[in-house]
């Protein structure tokens, strides 16, 4: 299926994308578009379009795209709840839901400034969500234990 959202991606719309793809649907294809044009290409394209006001696929109250998409399709990978606090507070400007909240904003504000194309921001932004995912999964218990010789 292909999902439709406006140009310029930064926490929610390079988010949803890695968990459609991981949980939803592996062969979905992403497109990107001036916000203007969004549901008229979705019409056009057969395009599911995401995290725009007036899409179902969007904000609800508090809680962003990534959390209606979890909720949507039923996933209950706790990993997955995880990921979802961070990014919400990176996505709404609420860092003090999760303290690696302000990390992912950093982090995805910078790959808006290095990339102009969207879909490489995508890739790229993809292997990003990878490895929050692993750390969510399987490393949030580990520490950075370098100590300085004394």
């Amino acid at each position: 299926m292909k999902w439709i959202t406006r140009e310029r991606p930064k926490i929610d719309r390079i988010a949803c994308p890695w968990l459609i793809k991981n949980f939803v649907d592996p062969e979905a294809e992403f497109i990107y578009v001036q916000k203007e044009i969004v549901f008229e290409k979705a019409k056009a394209l057969d395009a599911i379009p995401y995290d725009i006001e007036g899409a179902e696929y969007t904000h609800e109250g508090e809680y962003c795209t990534f959390d209606y998409i979890i909720k949507k399709h039923g996933l209950t990978d706790p990993a997955l709840s995880q990921i979802a606090l961070i990014v919400r507070g990176a996505d709404t400007d609420r860092f003090d839901l999760a303290p690696q909240a302000a990390g992912l904003w950093a982090i995805s504000a910078g790959l808006s400034h290095n990339y102009t194309n969207d879909l490489e921001m995508l890739e790229i932004g993809l292997k990003i969500y990878d490895a929050l995912y692993s750390w969510a999964k399987f490393a949030q218990t580990e520490r950075h234990t370098w100590k300085q010789k004394s």
